[in-house]
């Protein structure tokens, strides 16, 4: 079949829907870059947002008008987090979340003989391992990123991502090896490292996020890494040091801070105060002087007085980000702060 894929969300889906798109065509599928070519369309959702979802449903009903015939995937973090609900949308033949990606090629070869919808969403245990999906090509792509951590267990107040990935879990350094390899080989100089909590590679094993870097660096041709969002609690002194060591690590950190109250973090469950993550961005300039540090922030939080936003501005002008994303409060259904 002629498979399109459209990708919401973050660079982890981006990821993912690569590496889809090689096991499809390891399957004898062929992958087009238009919907008018498809015979089916995977679509990898987002739930970060409730517009997200709104998004979601929204593509699945055009493309439901467009193509009346077309087989609908509807997969990721969406269907995961809120499986009746995705099963229950009469545009979505097939339902499969963030876990056993890999049934995909079988799900699809099943409605071939079938034609019969179906959901596929199996949930987390809690002893999950992280499932290493093929990859080879990035689309579109000159810099290959390279999913090496999954799941969640902050469990932040207005978060819906611990439910839709999961507990934490890593990539083994032997199949990381494998894979920067493979992307090496196929003319990739650049590696993009991403995860739903980057900052906790390795804890399964006592490791830490420098582990996997200072690893990519050693696979010849890999000429430049970096890194895609951060949590800041697992920015150490220890891992800090060992990334400034290394030649091919580019120094842009995209700190996730959501709010420079104090008040407002305790209600977010944030694992950090405004000082610590003020320290934390003084140990990165102090080895990186030219570094880049971005941030998320949340506005509207439930309960931030002006106050308590004006005291998250000021923060904000002390510590000089070069970009802050800033985005609204969306409740989510499940979580303490909704």
């Amino acid at each position: 079949m002629n498979c399109y894929f459209l990708t919401f969300g973050c660079k982890v889906n981006t990821c993912e829907t690569a590496s889809m798109q090689t096991m499809l065509r390891s399957a004898g599928h062929c992958i087009v870059t238009t919907p008018e070519e498809a015979d089916v369309c995977i679509l990898n959702s987002c739930t970060v947002t409730e517009s997200g979802d709104n998004r979601t449903r929204a593509a699945l009903r055009k493309l439901r008008r467009s193509y009346p015939d077309m087989l609908l995937v509807l997969t990721g973090c969406y269907a995961q987090a809120y499986p009746e609900q995705a099963e229950s949308i009469p545009e979505a033949d097939l339902v499969l979340g963030t876990k056993g990606r890999s049934r995909l090629p079988e799900l699809l070869e099943t409605w071939q003989q079938t034609h019969t919808p179906c959901g596929a969403v199996d949930a987390y245990t809690g002893h999950d391992t992280f499932e290493a999906l093929p990859c080879d090509i990035m689309p579109d792509n000159t810099r290959a990123f390279l999913k090496i951590q999954d799941g969640c267990n902050c469990f932040c107040s207005y978060c819906i991502i611990p439910y839709a990935r999961g507990r934490c879990r890593s990539l083994p350094p032997e199949e990381l090896r494998r894979a920067a390899s493979t992307f090496a080989e196929h003319g990739y100089q650049e590696l993009v490292l991403c995860g739903i909590n980057l900052g906790f590679y390795g804890m399964e094993w006592g490791g830490s996020l420098a582990d996997a870097v200072e690893l990519c660096c050693t696979i010849p041709g890999i000429r430049r890494v970096r890194l895609s969002s951060l949590e800041p609690e697992r920015m150490t002194d220890e891992v800090l040091d060992r990334l400034a060591a290394l030649p091919q690590f580019c120094p842009q950190f995209h700190l996730s801070l959501q709010s420079g109250c104090d008040r407002t973090l305790r209600r977010m469950n944030r694992k950090y105060t405004a000082a610590e993550y003020a320290g934390i961005c003084s140990r990165i300039r102090s080895r990186f002087p030219d570094c880049a540090i971005t941030t998320d922030w949340m506005v509207g939080f439930p309960g931030e007085s002006d106050a308590d936003f004006e005291d998250a501005v000021r923060f904000a002008e002390e510590i000089r980000f070069a970009g802050i994303h800033v985005f609204r409060y969306s409740p989510r259904a499940g979580t303490r702060a909704a």
